[in-house]
C-alpha cells in the first residue's frame, strides 16, 4: 500500500532489484528503500519463509516479515523457469543495483550471475550477502547468524564468565551484514559515477561477524592472551558494567578520570577519591571486585533511573536497563521519530537523519505478489515505447 506522496529522498531515481529474503538483504535494502530508492522486493511464488515467522502476525504476515520490507514494491517470480529469467532481465535493463542473497553458484546456473549478467549491464551494481563467500574453505556453504556467533568469536565473549557461551540476544551478524552491503552499495554509486561502470560486492556473514571483534580482537594480537567471557564487565575499563540499586540494574560506563570523580562525588563516596586502588582505570581494572563491592554499597539506596539521568547530565555514562517496551514508549524515542505509526502498521524508525532528504514511510510491507501488474505493465510499457 502506497502512502501519500512525501519529499523526495536522498536515493530517489535509484532503482534497486532486491532478490533477497529473510533478513540480511532485505535490511539492507530497507535501508535504502527508506531514503528514497525504488525497491522491488522479488520474491518466489511461496513468499519470502519469513511470512511465516510467527506469531504474531499481522493479517497472516508475520511481524518479522514486516520489520524489515517497508518501502518496497512486492513481486512473485519463478527464477528457475526460463519465462521468470527473462522477465528479471528486462527489470534489471534500467536498475542500479541487484540485492541477492542464493547460495553461490545458483544465479549462475540460471545466467544470472555477476559475469553474465555485467556482459550485458555494465553498469549494474550486484550486490551478493552470503554465509562464506564462493570460495576458500568455506566457500559456498550457506551462512546463518547464530552459526556466524558460534564460529567467529562472537559468542565465547558474551555472557557470565562462569556460565556458558551465550548468543547476542537479537541477529547482530546478519544486521551488520545488512549495514555492510548497503554501505558498499553506496560507495559502488558514488564510484559508478566516475567509471560509468557497475563492480560485484561481496558481503559475508563470516567477514562481518569477524569485524565486529573489537576490542577482543586488539587485545589478543597485543597481549597473546584469548578472551573470555566476563559478563557485563568490560575487559579493558572499569567501572564499566551493570550494578544493582534500590529498583533494579544500572549500566555504569566510566571511561576516564574526570567521570569516575564525578560518579564518586554522585554517590557521596569521595574516599574513593584517595583510595590508591582506584587511582587511575589500570588500578581500577586490577581492583575491579574491590570496586565493584564498594559501588555495589552506594547504590543500594538509589533509583537507577533518577540517578542514570542525574549521572548523564554531569557527563557519567550511565543508564538504567530498559525492557523493548521501555524503550518503544519512551519520550526521547518519540522524539527521535524511531517509532512509524500509520494505521495498524508499526515499525522501528530509521537512525539516518539527512537535514534536506530525511527518510520517509512512503509504503507498507508488500502483500505477497502485491505489484505484479504493475511492474510488469511498466516493463511492457518501456518495451512499447
Amino acid at each position: 500500500m502506497s502512502l501519500p506522496s512525501l519529499p523526495a529522498g536522498a536515493l530517489t531515481g535509484c532503482k534497486i532489484i532486491d532478490l533477497s529474503r529473510v533478513l540480511g538483504g532485505p535490511y539492507c535494502t530497507q535501508l535504502l528503500a527508506d531514503h528514497g530508492a525504488d525497491v522491488i522486493k522479488i520474491e518466489p511464488p511461496v513468499g519470502d519463509e519469513t511470512r511465516g515467522w510467527g506469531p504474531p502476525f499481522l493479517h497472516e504476515t508475520a511481524s518479522y516479515f514486516i520489520g524489515v520490507n517497508r518501502n518496497k514494491r512486492g513481486m512473485t517470480l519463478d527464477l528457475s523457469e526460463p519465462a521468470g529469467q527473462e522477465l528479471l532481465r528486462h527489470l534489471l535493463a534500467d536498475a542500479d543495483v541487484l540485492v541477492e542473497n542464493f547460495k553461490p553458484g545458483t544465479l549462475e546456473k540460471w545466467g544470472l550471475g555477476y559475469e553474465q549478467l555485467s556482459a550485458v549491464f555494465p553498469r549494474l551494481i550486484h550486490c551478493r550477502v552470503s554465509g562464506f563467500g564462493a570460495d576458500g574453505p568455506l566457500g559456498g556453504l550457506p551462512g546463518y547468524d547464530a552459526c556466524a556467533q558460534a564460529m567467529c568469536g562472537l559468542m565465547s565473549v558474551n555472557g557470565d564468565a562462569e556460565g556458558d557461551a551465550t548468543r547476542v540476544g537479537l541477529p547482530v551478524v546478519d544486521m551488520v551484514t545488512g549495514l555492510n552491503a548497503a554501505v558498499a552499495v553506496l560507495l559502488a554509486l558514488n564510484e559508478r559515477v566516475r567509471s560509468g561502470l557497475g563492480q560485484f560486492l561481496d558481503i559475508t556473514l563470516y567477514d562481518c561477524a569477524v569485524s565486529l571483534l573489537h576490542p577482543h580482537a586488539a587485545n589478543y594480537f597485543y597481549s597473546g592472551n584469548v578472551p573470555g567471557r566476563t559478563g557485563n564487565a568490560h575487559p579493558n575499563i572499569a567501572p564499566y558494567e551493570t550494578l544493582p540499586t534500590q529498583s533494579g540494574p544500572i549500566f555504569l560506563a566510566v571511561g576516564n578520570n574526570r567521570q569516575f570523580a564525578a560518579l564518586a562525588r554522585a554517590l557521596h563516596a569521595e574516599a574513593l577519591l584517595t583510595d590508591a586502588r582506584f587511582t587511575n582505570n589500570a588500578d581500577r581494572l586490577q581492583h575491579r571486585d574491590a570496586l565493584r563491592a564498594e559501588l555495589t554499597g552506594k547504590l543500594a539506596s538509589h533509583d537507577a533511573a533518577t540517578l542514570a539521568e542525574q549521572l548523564l547530565r554531569q557527563g557519567v555514562p550511565a543508564a538504567a536497563v530498559q525492557n523493548v517496551e521501555d524503550v518503544l514508549h519512551h519520550p526521547h524515542t518519540r522524539h527521535r521519530q524511531m517509532v512509524l505509526e500509520q494505521g495498524e502498521y508499526r515499525g522501528v524508525g530509521s537512525p539516518i537523519k539527512l537535514s534536506r532528504t530525511p527518510a520517509s514511510l512512503r509504503r507498507l510491507p508488500p502483500e505477497l505478489g502485491e505489484h505484479n501488474e504493475e511492474i510488469r505493465s511498466g516493463i511492457d510499457a518501456t518495451y512499447r515505447a
